[in-house]
């Protein structure tokens, strides 16, 4: 639920407490948290910038996408907290070894599961990476929620640049306003590094699945799938 800052803040005080600092920016940090008298652990995000993403997702119940429990916004930054969610993340296991062509249909339809989701929330990713899916179990779950927006009809670019040099559309450079074909370009990138290990523009995948990834990353988003679930059909 949304709450008050300074209520939310003392609790976390008195009621939390924390376990590691996970990762930290200028605009954000994360870390895990545990809750003193359950044991139960968390994640805890203090971030510079719209929490509207956060409050779309209040409540929602979805096995590919970490529930957020409460969101509380101040004046300077807001705070969110969040499922912790237990696995490797894939930027982790690809050091390992590369994924199989079945492995990676099955993961990658699980993270369009979770995508359709966003989107019919009218929420865009922009930040959709090996490192921010964690395998739980049989599950992939796509986590950070810090780059994503909603998609507005009235405007034309994106108000802040956000994303990852490689995974990033073209658009979100300021060629145009991300929406959902963005995701679909993250995620042709994406399939071909868990195939490959590398960029398409390196090393591109083979076969159908190579046919996939070249229409998911075309420049024009008039030419890729239009949606996650097209792209869910494909695989």
């Amino acid at each position: 639920m949304i709450i008050i800052y300074t209520w939310f803040s003392q609790m976390l005080r008195e009621e939390y407490e924390k376990v590691s600092l996970l990762k930290e920016t200028p605009r954000s940090s994360i870390m895990s948290v545990r809750h003193k008298a359950t044991g139960r652990q968390f994640i805890l995000r203090r971030f510079i910038g719209n929490p509207e993403v956060y409050q779309k997702l209040l409540e929602i119940s979805c096995p590919n996408l970490p529930t957020v429990y409460e969101v509380a916004v101040g004046e300077k930054d807001n705070l969110v907290l969040e499922e912790y969610v237990w696995g490797d993340t894939l930027d982790f296991l690809l050091r390992e070894a590369l994924f199989t062509q079945s492995e990676t249909r099955r993961i990658v339809r699980q993270i369009c599961q979770g995508l359709w989701v966003l989107h019919s929330l009218g929420v865009v990713h922009r930040d959709l990476k090996p490192e921010n899916v964690i395998l739980r179990g049989s599950d992939a779950v796509l986590i950070d929620f810090d780059a994503a927006r909603l998609h507005k009809v009235e405007s034309s670019t994106d108000t802040q640049i956000l994303g990852t040099t490689g995974f990033a559309a073209p658009e979100q450079y300021g060629l145009g306003q991300s929406d959902p074909r963005t995701d679909v370009y993250s995620l042709g990138i994406f399939i071909n590094v868990m195939l490959t290990g590398e960029h398409p523009s390196k090393k591109q995948a083979g076969g159908r699945l190579g046919r996939v990834v070249e229409r998911c990353t075309h420049v024009n988003p008039d030419k890729r799938y239009q949606s996650v679930l097209r792209l869910m059909e494909e695989l």
